[in-house]
């Protein structure tokens, strides 16, 4: 009878323990650093979610958005981001896994190459190396100063919009500060293309 009692007993208090637990780390702690997250950075709590003009959800800051289409060819009215290796699936994300001494992997290299040179009218010399190779997620949305520059004539014509006005929106998404002396300076893709879509709404530009 004493053994039943002292096993009960350390059951109790066992369960006692679990019930605690459960409600400070299952319940409590995750309630705190929501509520914590809501009010240092909501933008960041909750996805980094950019909004369209009339103010619906329209994608993430964090992920890129694809400009091909489901055959493979790039949509030239918008700034591309790097290439992808899940083809900008987020329920994918992986990078090639191919060494940099590997065939296919040169042999992608050079095809990305002379595509962005054959789309931007500029010689394969002057194409940036971020235009060709692949992010180690596949999901990369920024992209360097130089490949939005090269990019800039080709989105402008497509939507009627001045040289100016769309170097102008290249500057404002361009990191900076904090951000760039921590890495380097960046150019945020889908951001930047929602911009352009706003701008483009508003009318053509001479």
């Amino acid at each position: 009878m004493n053994a039943l009692t002292g096993y009960l007993r350390q059951a109790g208090t066992a369960l006692r323990f679990l019930f605690l637990a459960t409600l400070v780390l299952g319940v409590a702690y995750p309630l705190a650093v929501f509520g914590a997250a809501q009010v240092v950075a909501p933008y960041q709590a909750n996805g980094s979610i950019l909004k369209d003009d009339g103010g619906a959800p329209a994608a993430s800051a964090l992920i890129a958005q694809s400009a091909a289409d489901d055959a493979g060819a790039q949509d030239l009215r918008w700034f591309h981001a790097r290439p992808s290796a899940v083809k900008w699936d987020p329920a994918s994300s992986s990078a090639s896994n191919l060494g940099p001494n590997d065939s296919k992997l040169l042999d992608a290299v050079k095809a990305n190459r002379s595509a962005v040179a054959g789309s931007e009218g500029i010689s394969e010399a002057d194409v940036p190396a971020d235009a060709v190779t692949a992010s180690a997620s596949g999901l990369d949305p920024d992209i360097s100063p130089d490949y939005a520059r090269v990019q800039i004539p080709r989105v402008a014509a497509a939507h009627g919009l001045s040289p100016e006005a769309v170097r102008a929106l290249v500057a404002r998404h361009t990191s900076g500060g904090l951000e760039a002396f921590l890495g380097q300076p960046s150019v945020n893709v889908t951001a930047l293309n929602l911009a352009v879509a706003s701008a483009a709404q508003s009318g053509p530009q001479p």
